[in-house]
Order: C-alpha cells, then structure tokens, then sequence
C-alpha cells in the first residue's frame, strides 16, 4: 500500500453519466490483483473532505513518447456521476494533479482452473470483475452475465469480448440483450453447469438474489462488498458487515476495506447483510 501523489492521463465519458479515469499509477503492475481497490483524492481542493473508494478496473503501460521517455504504468477506474464528489470529479483533466492511496483490500481467488467461471456484474458493479476475467481466462472456460436497468448500464462489453469471455447481456427495459433481470440468466446457467464457481459485484438486492441461487445450486460464491468508506485501511470500522454466526450476544463483524471487499459466501450473514447498502466502483 502506498499513497502516491500523481497525475490524470485521462479521463472520459463512455456512456451517459459513467466515465473512465486513467491515472498514472507506479508499481501497479506488480501491486494491484484483481478485486483490489483505492482511495481516491483531489488534490488541490479540500472537497469532497474524505477520500473515496473506487474499484481498479485494469492496470497497464502507455507506450513511450520517445526514446528519453519510458512507458507509463496506469490504472484505470470507473464511476458513475452520482453526487458530489463524482460531480467534481467529471470535471478533472489530463495533467490534473490527484492521490490514490493503495491498492487496498483483499481480492478475489481464483479457485479450481478446471472449474467453469461465471461472473455476474450489475452497472458498475462490472469494474472488480475485469481484471479477474484477465486472470481467469488464461487457465478457465470464463463466462459473464451483465445486467442493467438500460442499455446505458451496459459498460465495457468490448473489453471483456477482447479476453475471450463468452458474454451475456440482459436488461430490465429490454433495450439490450435479453428482457429481465440478470439473475435470471444465472438460474439458467447454474441448471446446466451446477458445479461452476461465481464471482459476483453490483447493487445488493442483485447479490442478494445471486447467493440464494448459488446456495440453491451448492455453488461457491465470492462477492465483492465494497461499501461507503471513510479510511480504507481498518481504522474508522465505519464499513463493517456482519460476519456468519454474528449474533445480538455474540457479535461478529468484518471489515470491508481490510478483511475484504471481496468475501467468500459463507463468511456472510445474509440474512443480515440484505438490510446494508453496498457498492462496486465507488461512491458518491
């Protein structure tokens, strides 16, 4: 973990309110695996107060610009504009000056290669499934089912293409893909091939419905909970979730930011989780 001070390369609008930043980003490469996150600050204002968390959606070089200048190491992230650190945010330039304190948190693991992998991504909750995908795929048959409200919820379709993932889209408008929600989709592949692994992001009514599939199936499932932080590291316990075995008597919580975001099913109490809000590529 290290808190760089550092420069926006870009930063982009890809589809209506959602942008992807790419920030220069040293030693990334080797850092950051895949579920990971950081925590993002603009540097020459004091609002937004608190950092914000933002899921690494890929890291990679730029090429040289000549022979005295080596190839830049990058990260980028996803958001979407909801508020006003977002706001603030969309405004940002190349050359901006900002600060990323990371990467942060536990990732995902990448199980049994002989497994089938399926990855289940709502909006943004598509950002920490990217770099998995690249990992995945060069040992594992890789499948993802993406899912929106619109067709303008459907982010990076090409990218995950371009790894060789085979690729389902379905939203609840019908304007792309198939009409209906995402989990339904599941449903029909965990019917044919019950003893995949899952891997799963987005707004928690999605995850919510996802672990009861995959507990109806006996089918693993590790989810990514990044939810609304103020540190990042452990310190605040303002993201904590209740653990599996959690009671009023015997209370078990685990933090987010350190002990996750990325949670295997069973480390959960879902039956208490569904009442907490939670999200993938950042905040607000």
């Amino acid at each position: 973990m290290k808190n760089h001070k550092t420069i926006i390369l870009s930063n982009q609008e890809i589809a209506p309110g959602y942008y992807r930043m790419r920030i220069l980003a040293p030693e990334y490469q080797q850092l950051a695996t895949p579920g990971q996150f950081v925590m993002f600050r603009v540097q020459h204002t004091f609002l937004p107060l608190l950092r914000r968390p933002f899921g690494i959606f890929r890291v990679g070089f730029m090429p040289a610009d000549c022979d005295a200048m080596p190839e830049k190491e990058f990260i980028e992230i996803i958001y979407k504009v909801v508020g006003s650190g977002t706001e603030i945010m969309q405004e940002l330039h190349q050359g901006d000056r900002i600060e990323l304190l990371g990467p942060l948190g536990r990732g995902f693991e990448t199980g049994d290669p002989a497994e089938e992998k399926i990855l289940v991504g709502g909006g943004i909750g598509l950002v920490p499934l990217y770099m998995l995908a690249e990992k995945l795929v060069q040992t594992s048959k890789v499948r993802l089912l993406m899912g929106g409200r619109t067709r303008d919820d459907i982010i990076t379709v090409t990218e995950f293409e371009r790894l060789g993932v085979e690729t389902y889209v379905s939203t609840e408008d019908g304007s792309l893909g198939e009409q209906g929600l995402v989990t339904s989709v599941l449903e029909q592949k965990l019917a044919a091939q019950p003893k995949a692994a899952v891997f799963a992001c987005g707004p928690m009514p999605m995850i919510d419905a996802v672990q009861k599939i995959c507990a109806g199936y006996s089918t693993s499932l590790q989810v990514s909970l990044e939810a609304l932080m103020a540190c990042g590291v452990g310190a605040c316990l303002g993201c904590v979730v209740k653990g599996a075995g959690h009671s009023d008597a015997e209370p078990r919580y685990l933090c987010s930011c350190k002990q996750g975001p990325v949670f295997r099913a069973e480390q959960l109490d879902w039956s208490r989780l569904e009442q907490q809000d939670s999200v993938c590529g950042g905040c607000d």
